[in-house]
């Protein structure tokens, strides 16, 4: 992805100005911050980003290389921090080949010496079937057949 290009979290604005500089170090400030940053970390394959922003005590050894999946939108439905606690309410919305899905969470942050990191949340996974004519669900407002739905 060119950084001039929009994030891949929605908020419109291009890569650098947004995520990326989150992505180059810079504390994300706010739980949400760190959220669309870490979904934006998933869309682009950047698997250091997202070890680095997982609370020590959750953190896999590892993520594959290889994922099929395609995120390809984020909704933020609810956000909130106290003091040094926070908390985010997503939808993301991905693909794997012909096949559709939104992973629902509602996940928990922590600053720990200052920086925002995940710690653990509450998945959900369901299956989209899109038709043709529904709305596509990758968020642009287009009809399915005249954008990613495939039929």
């Amino acid at each position: 992805m060119k950084d001039a290009e929009p994030c891949p979290c929605g908020t419109g604005l291009p890569l650098t100005a947004c995520c990326g500089r989150y992505h180059d170090g810079e504390p994300a400030p706010t739980p949400e911050a760190l959220m669309r940053s870490r979904y934006s970390a998933f869309a682009l394959g950047l698997n250091d980003y997202l070890l680095d922003s997982w609370a020590p005590e959750t953190r896999p050894t590892a993520l594959p290389d290889d994922d099929p999946t395609q995120w390809v939108h984020l909704e933020i439905l609810d956000h909130g921090e106290d003091g040094d606690t926070g908390r985010v309410h997503f939808r993301a919305t991905f693909r794997e080949g012909r096949r559709w899905g939104a992973l629902e969470e509602r996940s928990r942050f922590r600053r720990e010496a200052g920086r925002w990191v995940y710690v653990d949340g509450e998945p959900s996974v369901t299956r989209l079937k899109p038709g043709r004519n529904d709305p596509c669900p990758c968020g642009s407002g287009k009809k399915g057949k005249a954008c990613c739905v495939r039929g």
